[in-house]
């Protein structure tokens, strides 16, 4: 039996951690769905670091490239207070202006 070279391992999650709660080695989590021992204990190691990272509270990392020119969601954060509060303030200083307020 050829061992696959690909699968999604987020199809089978659910099963691996049964199986590796149940006390199940690797290889014989790797034979039980046909896949090699390395590709287990990759899954393994990205598996419980993600859990870790959760534990922590860490939010996911983004995919892909950022845009071009974008700003840290702190930034954007930063930003819209200061632009918000300006706009407040103008607001206001029209209101008083016209005697509404």
């Amino acid at each position: 039996m050829s061992k696959r070279k690909w699968t999604n391992m987020k199809a089978i999650e659910v099963e691996i951690v049964a199986l590796r709660h149940e006390g199940k080695t690797r290889q014989e989590i790797a034979d039980h769905f046909g896949l090699g021992k390395a590709q287990i204990k990759n899954w393994v190691r990205r598996y419980n670091l993600e859990q870790a990272r959760q534990a922590a509270g860490v939010p996911p990392k983004r995919r892909g490239r950022p845009r071009k020119g974008a700003l840290t969601s702190k930034e954007e954060y930063e930003y819209e207070i200061a632009r918000l509060k300006m706009e407040n303030k103008l607001l206001q200083d029209f209101l008083q202006s016209t005697g509404r307020k």
